[in-house]
């Protein structure tokens, strides 16, 4: 008896350190500046991205927009060196790094300042500089949108904050918020590449479920299938077109008579390559994996929905697994990766969505010996705390009740941050330098 007891505490703590190194290998491997190491290379005047070779007739430019930007930067620096003629990248306060060749600019994030609105006009003097046998290499990710802000004239930026603001709280979809964005936009919305007379080279880490890319960083570089019809429906829709200052309602409805320019719906000039994601963070956990000795399976990358509710439906299907070894016998490890929200009614706890997440599988899997999940994001922060998720395992629901604490009820305060840290099982991070949203793996041994 002592005997089994002890494999199946083994058996536990070995799911546990997979999910943990199977996770923390994502998003290693989702580092910016690894991950244009690893997609480009330049030599003799030719610069190869993804096994695409590009002939560099003219000089290279580089641009960059995001919290990402300096990682992603430095590693262009070195790749390029002496051959950048100049750049401008623009990153959210307190991340920004000492480049040699380019110039780093400081932006409010998530609302735009005057620094946002700076370096908007310095990257558009890049592309006003540029001639037709000129490259510019952008580099694009998460937070993109607000560091690289001008608002279509005559919209002041008090204006677009207001804007923005009013659809965020009258809970549009970050698609429809985008569409409205990109249409009051000087430079999202592809209207930034439709600038620019020579080439452009995109390397993109996607921090958007699904990897749009006329949605990450609200698309400079990439064409836009939505209107300006669009947006004045989302606006009344929402019943918001009364509310929104006078001149964006002025640039829309100019937009509708044809006064304005439609946003591009075919760009020739733009080479767009997504380097990092939540898609390409599964994929490497699944490699991974393999070397551990485990059978992968990636499940999804675009999972959507209530935190809570997601969790619930993970837990089934490893209750599904370790009970009847269907769809898969263990030993198996489920992947899966994309967003979860978590919708707060009244006052609320700590806790951020993997947190939850994490937490209301913990209620299911209670009891199933070598089971054990993570959820965390890959920036390193669940909401507003200082824990990036949780690892959760058959134990964790039995630990709080003994403890005197009721999973169910830390749900339901949204409080999942304090009952993690009672059963031991927060994961902290610190800053991790990417973002490709969350990752969640299950690891079953049984």
């Amino acid at each position: 008896m002592i005997i089994s007891v002890t494999k199946q505490m083994e058996r536990e703590l070995l799911a546990r350190h997979y999910c943990l190194d199977l996770a923390l290998y994502a998003i290693k491997m989702s580092d910016p500046y690894i991950s244009v190491r690893e997609n480009l290379t330049y030599t003799h005047k030719e610069l190869i991205i993804k096994n695409k070779r590009v002939s560099v007739g003219g000089k290279i430019y580089v641009a960059g927009i995001g919290k990402a930007s300096c990682r992603m930067a430095r590693a262009v620096e070195e790749i390029i060196g002496d051959d950048i003629e100049y750049g401008v990248v623009s990153t959210k306060y307190g991340y920004g790094e000492k480049l040699e060749k380019i110039k780093v600019i400081e932006a409010g994030h998530p609302v735009p300042d005057e620094n946002s609105l700076r370096a908007a006009d310095e990257i558009i003097g890049i592309a006003r500089r540029m001639k037709p046998e000129d490259i510019l290499i952008f580099l694009i990710s998460g937070g993109g949108s607000a560091l690289f802000t001008k608002p279509y004239p005559p919209i002041t930026l008090d204006e677009l904050i207001k804007t923005h603001d009013l659809l965020v709280k009258s809970g549009a979809r970050i698609q429809e918020i985008n569409t409205v964005r990109k249409h009051i936009s000087f430079v999202k919305g592809g209207r930034f590449a439709e600038m620019v007379p020579g080439k452009i080279i995109s390397l993109i880490v996607s921090d958007v479920v699904g990897d749009d890319l006329s949605t990450i960083a609200s698309g400079p570089t990439a064409p836009d299938p939505t209107t300006y019809a669009d947006a004045k429906r989302i606006l009344i829709n929402y019943d918001l077109w009364d509310k929104i200052p006078e001149n964006v309602q002025k640039v829309i409805d100019k937009g509708l008579r044809g006064e304005i320019p439609e946003t591009p719906k075919k760009l020739e000039n733009v080479d767009n390559n997504i380097i990092a994601s939540a898609n390409i963070a599964a994929e490497h956990s699944a490699r991974r994996a393999l070397e551990l000795g485990l059978k992968p399976v990636i499940m999804t990358t675009t999972i959507e929905g209530e935190a809570r509710h997601v969790g619930t439906a993970i837990a089934s299907i490893i209750e599904e697994i370790a009970r009847n070894h269907r769809p898969f016998k263990p030993p198996v490890c489920l992947i899966f990766a994309g967003e979860t929200v978590v919708t707060i009614r009244g006052e609320a706890g700590m806790g951020g969505p993997n947190q939850e997440l994490a937490l209301s599988a913990s209620m299911k899997i209670r009891g199933y010996r070598g089971v054990a999940l993570i959820a965390l994001d890959t920036d390193g922060t669940d909401g507003p705390t200082d824990a990036a998720g949780g690892l959760v395992d058959s134990k964790t629901y039995d630990i709080l009740m003994d403890r005197g604490i009721d999973p169910e009820k830390s749900l339901m305060r949204h409080d999942a941050y304090n009952a993690l840290k009672i059963s031991g099982d927060l994961i902290k991070t610190g800053p991790t330098g990417t973002n490709v949203n969350s990752i969640m793996i299950a690891v079953i041994l049984r």
